[in-house]
């Protein structure tokens, strides 16, 4: 079993900036990959990036060149660094952790103000 908590949303106005954390516990070992997830009002869950274990990362493309994804294996912790934010970035922002299985966080709440 891997336990996820998220951290650092909150309400920014456009232009701003926040940090997301992820601390992970549990059966941590095993963990891979590691990524963030958003969900908006009225939309369906998308992912916003993936992170390797070695440090490999993905961008979903409404976010690139704006956020990034990073990860502290000694931490067992992951980041996710948002630049530049807009109003449509507003969402419930998810951790995920791949092990054996699939963990969730409970989600972080990011709103951007116009």
């Amino acid at each position: 079993q891997v336990q996820l908590v998220e951290s650092g949303g909150g309400l920014v106005q456009a232009g701003g900036s926040l940090r997301l954390s992820c601390a992970a516990s549990g059966s941590v070992g095993s963990i891979g990959d590691m990524g963030w997830y958003r969900l908006a009002p009225g939309k369906q869950r998308e992912l916003v990036a993936i992170i390797t274990r070695g440090g490999g990362t993905i961008y979903a493309g409404s976010v690139k060149g704006r956020f990034t994804i990073s990860r502290d294996n000694a931490k067992n912790t992951v980041y996710l660094q948002m630049n530049s934010l807009k109003p449509e970035d507003t969402a419930l922002y998810y951790c995920n952790a791949d092990s054996q299985a699939s963990y969730w966080g409970r989600g972080t709440q990011v709103t951007v103000s116009s």
